[in-house]
This record gives structure tokens, C-alpha cells and sequence, in this order.
């Protein structure tokens, strides 16, 4: 599924990583959740859920008398997505501009420091 015109926005994303951790759940599951992290109203959960509906980011099981919402966007495609976008829009389309500036933020551990060179390594592998 291209979602590209349908990007969640900040709230849909905070749902969407619900549902990508928890499975299938309904709206109490996803309210009880983020509400772990802000207070946010039931009725808001449900109409943001109900629109993410609209847009084709969830689908909506309505089976039983609690409707049960899933992920319809893989959390793997939506973050490649999303990181285009912003490397886009925010870097002129320079992923290395992105990669200095990260690294340069914050300082990485040792593990995160050989990770990052054995990925190096493994893109070089494969350009050759």
C-alpha cells in the first residue's frame, strides 16, 4: 500500500506505534496506553482512530459490539517513508548531511559506534 499523500501525523504515529507493538486493540487499549505518556481523551482516540480509518493507515474490525483496530501500514515502509520526507524536505534530499549532523549531536557508544561501521561495511560490500 502508497500511503505518500497519507503521512501520519504526530498523533496518528503515536497510534500507529501502539498497534505495531500491541496487535490488534481496541480504542480503551490504545487510549489506556497513550495516556501512560499524556493525558489524552477517549473521544479524541476514537475520532483520530476513526480518520486513520478514512485514510487507510488502520483498518476497523467490526465484528464484535468493540470494534478492533489494526495497523494497515508497516512500521518499517511508514519510517522509510517518513525518513525520505524529512530528509527531503529538511536536508535537500542529503542523507549524509542528516548522518554527520546526528552523529555530531549525540555521542555514540561503543556498540552503537561498531553497528554503525559494520553498516558501513556491509553498503560497501555491496556496491562492489
Amino acid at each position: 500500500m502508497t500511503f505518500k499523500k497519507n503521512h501520519p501525523t504526530e498523533s496518528e504515529l503515536e497510534i500507529l506505534q501502539v498497534l505495531w507493538e500491541l496487535g490488534p486493540s481496541s480504542v480503551r487499549k490504545v487510549n489506556e496506553i497513550l495516556n501512560t505518556q499524556r493525558a489524552v481523551g477517549y473521544t479524541t482516540s476514537l475520532k483520530i482512530m476513526q480518520i486513520m480509518t478514512e485514510k487507510g493507515l488502520v483498518t476497523r474490525d467490526t465484528k464484535s459490539r468493540t470494534h478492533i483496530y489494526q495497523a494497515a501500514v508497516q512500521e518499517n515502509e511508514t519510517q522509510s517513508s517518513l525518513l525520505d520526507s524529512f530528509i527531503s524536505k529538511t536536508y535537500r534530499g542529503c542523507a549524509k548531511s542528516l548522518v554527520l549532523q546526528a552523529l555530531g549531536k549525540e555521542k555514540a557508544s561503543p556498540d552503537e559506534l561498531a553497528e554503525i561501521k559494520a553498516l558501513i561495511a556491509k553498503m560497501e560490500e555491496n556496491n562492489d
